[in-house]
């Protein structure tokens, strides 16, 4: 096959998401020659798509909300949500490296003073960043410092050279590399084939995340013989509506405001307060798949305007909302068999009130964080959701400086991957927040790795 073009660089970035930005920016800024190539014609990835949480400890935002949290507690809390499987060497290394996110999102003046307790928390460390100034600014500045940015530019195939990676094909064009290849692809969310493979459980998932998310770099680097690491927990995100668009982030959690899940019977079934990973995988054996975030007047006013999954506000204008006067009409106007919704309710109030144990442990709001209110005091409120892929936590085996791992522990020389390719880090499951961070730390990582060679 004639090559068309062929141009060599110190190094290449496969994707232009979060981790693909910071990796190129750090490049660049240390005066390697890079090219970003993405298969998309505009960069952002499922990043772009993201709410814009990130878990970050010890910050300026937590210290003036009065929060105290440390790093050992940050670190103990990924643990404890990754179920003993998450390698704790990339933990430690994330813990270790976050000023260089903080850094990023200083000089993108990306922070809001948005705080929360989230999934897998313990303590408030979801900080809501301006996602788009933060991946808009790290462009500008990778291209000020010389970077080459070419989207519309699918990666096909790695290039090897005495068992080195030496480069990637795009089409007919082959680009060299001196020092390294990043791989920062996403993850296989829109491959239902590697969703059958992985976790074919999970694979009736409503398809979601970045639409170039098709496993590509996975694929890449498994030809050449790489480990692979969690992709059997991958699980799907719950609090979509069923009727949300690619461009459009709509999930809600209201659950861990104080709302109840409920299914098509009028049925709680579950802990409203487990990570919304274990809520998606217990909503999709529900009826249809789908359950009721059902909750009250006082819920309601918690609403966050503008805020990534409490932005009632925008559910509403949305038409997804569904509200009545009383249970009983609501639960008519959702379709729940007469009574059904009125005499859950009355039980969880209950437990709430002390006058029973709950029947599914619920004890907080959030990961046991947080006070329990009755649901009691109208208009009351229903917002139906699935359980969406939003993202594959489970990918490629890396080591602490982002090198890939081939399956027997040794490294495949010049390959590095950062981002949601990347398996290892989440383990059983997902605190809200640490799949961009991570992504912005290893993405710098993986740059500084290659800097110093």
């Amino acid at each position: 096959m004639a090559v068309h073009d062929a141009r060599t660089f110190d190094a290449i970035v496969v994707g232009g998401g979060l981790a693909g930005l910071a990796a190129t920016q750090r490049l660049a800024a240390s005066g390697l020659s890079v090219a970003l190539v993405e298969k998309r014609d505009r960069l952002g990835g499922s990043s772009a798509l993201s709410g814009g949480w990130f878990a970050l400890s010890g910050t300026a935002v937590q210290h003036r909300a009065g929060v105290a949290d440390a790093a050992d507690i940050f670190l103990a809390d990924m643990v404890a949500t990754g179920g003993g499987f998450a390698d704790t060497s990339l933990l430690d290394a994330l813990v270790a490296r976050q000023e260089h996110a903080i850094a990023a999102i200083d000089r993108a003046d990306a922070w809001t003073e948005e705080l929360k307790v989230s999934a897998g928390m313990t303590i408030a460390r979801a900080h809501l960043i301006r996602i788009r100034r933060l991946l808009a600014h790290l462009e500008r500045e990778a291209l000020a410092a010389g970077a080459v940015i070419l989207p519309g530019r699918p990666a096909d195939e790695l290039v090897t050279d005495g068992g080195r990676v030496a480069g990637i094909r795009s089409g007919r064009a082959v680009f060299g590399v001196d020092a390294g290849v990043v791989l920062t692809t996403g993850g296989f969310s829109r491959s239902r084939a590697l969703l059958d493979l992985f976790v074919p459980d999970q694979a009736a998932a409503m398809p979601y995340g970045g639409v170039g998310n098709t496993g590509d770099g996975l694929r890449m680097a498994w030809m050449l013989g790489a480990g692979l690491a969690d992709v059997g927990h991958v699980a799907g995100t719950y609090g979509q509506h069923p009727d949300a668009t690619d461009d459009e982030h709509e999930l809600l959690t209201a659950n861990y405001l104080g709302a109840i899940l409920v299914n098509a019977r009028g049925e709680r079934f579950t802990d409203e307060s487990e990570s919304y990973k274990v809520l998606g995988t217990a909503v999709m054996s529900q009826p249809d798949g789908m359950a009721f975030q059902v909750f009250d007047s006082v819920v309601r006013a918690r609403s966050r305007p503008g805020v990534p999954l409490s932005d009632m506000e925008r559910i509403e204008a949305l038409g997804h909302l569904v509200d009545a006067p009383t249970l009983s009409e609501l639960g008519r106007k959702v379709g729940m068999p007469p009574g059904a919704l009125e005499r859950t309710v009355e039980r969880y109030n209950d437990s709430v009130a002390g006058r029973e144990a709950d029947p599914f442990g619920r004890t907080g709001l959030v990961n046991g964080v947080g006070g329990l209110e009755p649901v009691e005091t109208g208009p009351f409120y229903a917002y139906p959701a699935v359980t969406a892929m939003t993202s594959t936590y489970g990918g490629l085996s890396v080591a602490t400086d982002t090198s890939v791992q081939r399956i027997d522990g040794s490294r495949i020389e010049h390959l590095f991957a950062a981002g949601e390719v990347v398996g290892g880090f989440h383990g059983a499951s997902y605190m809200t927040g640490t799949a961009l961070t991570k992504a912005l730390v290893f993405g710098i990582e993986a740059a500084d790795r290659i800097a110093a060679a």
